[in-house]
């Protein structure tokens, strides 16, 4: 069973795609313009994907997008999508697994019937992508009880922290969401999360990952222009922690310069990412997290990577005695020990 340990499932179903059709017929009405769609549920099937971290992902109000411009509605944008996944459950299509024993019976029972949706459907765990849907820390209950089990406390700057394009270190609400996520044991994910708060959230929350995060060290990009990105500096602490790293496959991501236009990046160089992991903290440590429905569609992804069912061919870059790891193995050691 392989695993991605980022998809923003339920924010593409606000956007009005219906991710229970067939890909072929999810492209020919697909509502979102420009970004030619790669994920449905059969399309992961297909793939080999039995499990993946599903996002609660809130926009906020851009001068493109009419999004939240305070916690309660963000508030109301996680909500619509936790119900998302609740019709998704209750119409069979997945399963939400909230601890490490449902995810190792999830699991098993995935490699008995790999390819059957009805007795295997995709697992998902809950992630919240950007803190902001919570009043405070005493929110944190009741999303704990509806199966959120890691948050990320920036997108871009939030409440709680600087994130990406937005430096700024952890805010009093950020550290006292931190130590409320550590006493109710909801993993922290550090994408997003800027440098200057990401030192100081690691020491108050150590059960972390990186769900989608590539190599700024391989982008050749500072800590100014990547902050995106995880430096050497960075990965060391995640890896120190026990966490892992998902890699992450859009090619702005994988090349420093790539613009819509450039030739699409080769399968290589997601390895070379993939090598500075682990060359810092083990091949162990190193997973999927494609983000492949996360804004971008096909135009962005790597040469050979247009449908997620074509994840194979990503396979096949890595070395034979990390493949299984890297697709799988290492998030479901991870996600059956710490959840």
């Amino acid at each position: 069973m392989w695993i991605d340990g980022h998809l923003d499932l339920a924010y593409n179903a606000s956007l009005g795609r219906d991710l229970t059709l067939g890909l072929g017929a999810l492209r020919a009405c697909d509502p979102v313009e420009g970004q030619t769609a790669t994920v449905s549920f059969e399309e992961l099937r297909r793939a080999g994907v039995g499990l993946c971290l599903g996002t609660l992902f809130a926009a906020p109000q851009t001068n493109d997008h009419a999004g939240y411009t305070d916690w309660r509605g963000a508030r109301a944008q996680a909500i619509s999508q936790l119900e998302q996944y609740q019709r998704w459950q209750d119409g069979g299509f997945i399963r939400l697994l909230g601890s490490g024993a449902e995810i190792s019976a999830h699991a098993a029972k995935y490699d008995q019937h790999p390819g059957d949706p009805a007795a295997s459907p995709l697992g998902v765990v809950l992630l919240m992508e950007g803190a902001d849907p919570l009043r405070d820390v005493d929110d944190l209950p009741f999303w704990h009880k509806e199966g959120v089990r890691a948050i990320g406390l920036s997108w871009g700057k939030t409440r709680f922290a600087g994130g990406t394009a937005a430096a700024g270190p952890l805010t009093e609400r950020g550290r006292e969401l931190l130590a409320g996520m550590r006493e109710l044991g909801v993993a922290q994910d550090l994408s997003h999360l800027d440098e200057q708060a990401f030192f100081e959230a690691v020491e108050l929350q150590p059960r972390c990952f990186a769900s989608h995060s590539n190599s700024r060290a391989v982008l050749k990009l500072g800590s100014a222009e990547g902050n995106r990105h995880l430096s050497d500096e960075m990965a060391r602490a995640i890896g120190e922690r026990g966490g892992i790293i998902g890699l992450v496959l859009v090619d702005s991501f994988l090349k420093g310069g790539w613009t819509l236009g450039d030739p699409r990046v080769e399968l290589q160089q997601v390895l070379r990412h993939a090598e500075r992991y682990a060359e810092l903290i083990g091949w162990d440590k190193v997973g999927l997290g494609s983000d492949l429905d996360g804004g971008f569609g096909n135009e962005k992804t790597p040469l050979g990577i247009d449908q997620a069912s074509d994840l194979g061919r990503l396979a096949e870059v890595f070395p034979d005695e990390a493949r299984d790891g890297v697709m799988g193995g290492n998030w479901l050691r991870w996600l059956g020990a710490n959840l």
